[in-house]
């Protein structure tokens, strides 16, 4: 059975929190669909009457466990699932996937990393770490500019 996520109507927004602690991004290993068994960055779908900063705060601490301080923004993008064939829906072709998603630099305020919800492994990874995970190039991209920015925080 195909979830209500597969060919929307409309994009969803999504949302995810990189969590900087100890100079080392926390990353978690994807348990379903989009991104199936790929390392990730901690996030998900928005709720209906959520702002983008509560649902951050809540994905992470499904996912995660962590209780964080949601910060800055990081970046805003699309992610539309080009590389599966579109369906037509009631006469609409449609992608399969098609997120936009909001992307925050987070601070641990309590908790201990764990994978929940629907992740399967959660890691620490350093900036020069982060290659091993093998993850899109989005992702790599996003949690570039969050080491950057952390580092930019941290400074007199």
């Amino acid at each position: 059975m195909k979830s209500s996520r597969e060919y929307p109507e409309r994009p969803l927004v999504g949302v995810g929190g990189v969590v900087m602690h100890e100079a080392r991004a926390l990353l978690i290993k994807r348990g379903s669909e989009p991104l199936l068994g790929q390392w990730s960055i901690p996030g998900g779908s928005l709720e209906v009457g959520e702002t983008l900063t509560e649902g951050v705060a809540r994905e992470l601490l499904e996912e995660t466990g962590l209780t964080v301080r949601v910060g800055p923004l990081i970046e805003v993008f699309e992610r539309i699932d080009a590389a599966v064939p579109k369906r037509t829906v009631d006469g609409v072709e449609r992608p399969r996937y098609h997120y936009v998603i909001v992307d925050y630099l987070c601070e641990r305020i309590s908790g201990e990393a764990r994978a929940g919800g629907d992740v399967t492994d959660v890691a620490f990874a350093t900036e020069e770490d982060l290659a091993k995970f093998g993850m899109t190039d989005t992702a790599m991209r996003i949690l570039g500019k969050a080491f950057a920015m952390a580092r930019e925080l941290r400074s007199p």
